[in-house]
Parts: structure tokens; sequence; C-alpha cells
């Protein structure tokens, strides 16, 4: 197990920057996840953690020992890709042996490792198959034991399940977060998928634009998010924004509503804000302040989807435990948890909670 730690670390191209200053501290043991919209950053930055790309500024550092131009080999760190980067004329066995036989490990101790993380994976009866006679979650748990046979002090995971159906991804998520639970190394694991990070992470970072936006644990990110990009990409459905503007207690929307909020936030009079809730914390109320017009209605079973639509065209949706007897196109009133409400600058984006 090591900690790894990012100071002001920056990445530009030329004179374009796609890093700009990351500072970052990721606990010995942590599975910390790297999320964020295509383009972000997130997989260069893993990449400068790796040795595969150069830092323009800044400190890499593994264990308190800078890293910077320590060769990629030299760092004690794993990684899975997401294309798996497996040698197709090589045995599953052979592709896992490889990294070993270059560091001139000895034969028996190369089949020893082998052995235990073919065990440990369940993929001992694929040892002697080839790539192309694999399944896309066979190939990706041959790369993983590539990985796990070099006992590295951090792994490395560059959104390695994007390949992979959606149940596969399921049920190859929770593979992982149990290969953490049992091996209890630091892992590092980039991915846009939300669900995801907040599924899988000890720890999340929130990039954007080659920003880092927010770093915590995930319930922390999804109570209290610091700006309205954090709140609006993490957690699912997205959370809901209304604009409007601060007058006391309470939010003027611009579809007409008044909205009380309470206490805890930090408004002058007239502030253009947007109003977040999110779709579980809206209820369906014959005297709620805000009237929607229903759009689509979603019944999935033991939930429900209500989207509608304000008076000034902003889209809402509403969660409901269970079926709902709503139906597209009808009229309702909707009512707010007050206690479950954030409210953001229009301006900044920033949250205006205390």
């Amino acid at each position: 197990m090591a900690d790894l730690t990012l100071t002001q670390v920056k990445k530009s191209y030329g004179s374009v920057a796609v890093i700009h200053g990351i500072d970052l501290a990721v606990e010995s043991g942590d599975f910390c996840v790297f999320v964020g919209p295509s383009g972000c950053g997130k997989s260069t930055l893993l990449r400068m953690i790796a040795g595969l790309e150069d830092i323009t500024a800044g400190e890499i550092a593994i264990d308190g020992a800078v890293v910077n131009r320590m060769p990629a080999a030299q760092r004690g760190l794993a990684m899975v890709f997401q294309s798996y980067a497996l040698y197709p004329h090589m045995t599953a066995r052979q592709n896992m042996s490889f990294g070993l036989e270059n560091l001139h490990t000895p034969k028996r101790e190369i089949t020893e490792r082998v052995d235990a993380a073919a065990r440990m994976l369940q993929i001992e009866p694929l040892l002697d198959r080839r790539p192309g006679q694999l399944s896309g979650g066979q190939r990706q748990r041959i790369a993983i034991g590539r990985a796990v046979v070099r006992e590295p002090k951090i792994f490395l995971f560059d959104e390695p399940l994007s390949n992979l159906d959606a149940e596969l991804r399921v049920a190859m998520r929770a593979e992982i977060a149990d290969l953490h639970a049992r091996l209890g190394n630091t892992m590092v694991y980039v991915t846009h998928d939300q669900v995801e990070a907040m599924t899988m992470a000890d720890k999340i970072a929130v990039l954007r634009a080659g920003r880092l936006e927010q770093f915590g644990r995930p319930l922390d990110l999804f109570n209290e998010p610091a700006n309205r990009f954090v709140a609006g990409f993490i957690g699912s459905p997205s959370m809901n924004f209304l604009k409007g503007k601060a007058d006391g207690d309470r939010i003027l929307l611009d579809s007409g509503a008044a909205q009380p909020i309470g206490k805890g936030f930090d408004l002058r009079a007239g502030q253009t804000v947007e109003l977040g809730i999110r779709a579980g914390d809206i209820l369906v109320s014959d005297d709620g302040p805000l009237s929607v017009t229903v759009t689509h209605v979603e019944q999935l079973g033991a939930e429900s989807y209500l989207y509608c639509q304000t008076g000034d065209g902003t889209a809402i949706t509403v969660h409901q435990a269970g079926q709902t007897a709503v139906e597209k196109g009808a009229r309702i009133t909707l009512a707010f948890n007050t206690d479950a409400l954030h409210v953001f600058d229009l301006s900044t984006g920033a949250s205006c909670k205390i």
C-alpha cells in the first residue's frame, strides 16, 4: 500500500493547458475515483501518475518520494487499460507472466503469483486460451490479473469497464470492489460514469476542464455539493434546477412560484440563483406551490419517474417509490422537501449554503 500526493500538477501541450494545477492527497489503501465528462483531463492525469505522460509543472509523490522524473517501470504501479492491451499471440498465462519475466523474476515465483491471481479472480480455466478465444469480461479479468501479479503499490484503472455491456459492468464493479477489499492496495480508478464512482469509491475527485471541482466521500459530494456542476453531475437522475431570485427566506422562481428555503444560506436580496432539488425530494401534492405538466411517465414497477415541465419550460424529474397513477399530460402541483434544498449563485455556480 502507498499514499499518493499531487501538488499543483499541471499539463500543457504547447500553449494549450489541459490540467490547471491539481492538488490531491489519496491516502494509503483508499479506492479513489476520478470522475468527470469526456475531455475533462481525468485519463491524462492518470497517465501522468503512471509516468506515461510528462508533467509540465508541480509534483507527484508516492509515499513521500517525488517521482516526476522516475520512469514508469520504477514507480511500483500497475495499470489496467480500457482496451485490455493484451498480446493476441500469447495465452492468458503468458500475458500475465510477461511483465514479471521482463523484471527477471524467478520462474517458480512467476508461476506461484500467476496461479494465486488466477484463483483469486476465478480465471484458472482460461489460462491456456488466447485473448481472441475470450469474452470481453474474461479479457478484462486477465488484464486485472496481469496487474495483480505485479504486486504494485498502487493500482491504476483507466475506464476498464466501458467496453462491457451493462449487466457485465455491474458484475465487474462488484468484482473490482471485492478485489480492493481483499488486497487492501491503494487504487485510482478513472470513469465518466458517476454511478460507478458512487458505488465503488472511498473518495471521489470530480474534474471539469482540467480542474478539480470537489474531492471527498461519495455521500458528502451527493449531500453537500460545492457548486452547481458537482450537484448536477453526481447523482442519478441529475439534480433539478430552477432559476429565480432570493427574497428573504424564500426564492421567487422564474416560473412564478415562491419556494421557502429556510435558514442556512448566505443570500442577498435580489440575488439571481438556481434552486436545486433532487428527484426523490419532490412530492406530488394537492397544495404544492409549483404547477407543472407531466410530459412523460416511466413505470419501472418498483419505482416510477415523472418527467414534467414548468410554465417557463424548465424540465423537472420526480421520483416516486412504487407505481404511480399519474398519466402523461396531467397537470399536477409539486412540493419540495425544504430540508433537502440547495441554492447556487447563478453567475459563479458556487453553493450558497453556509
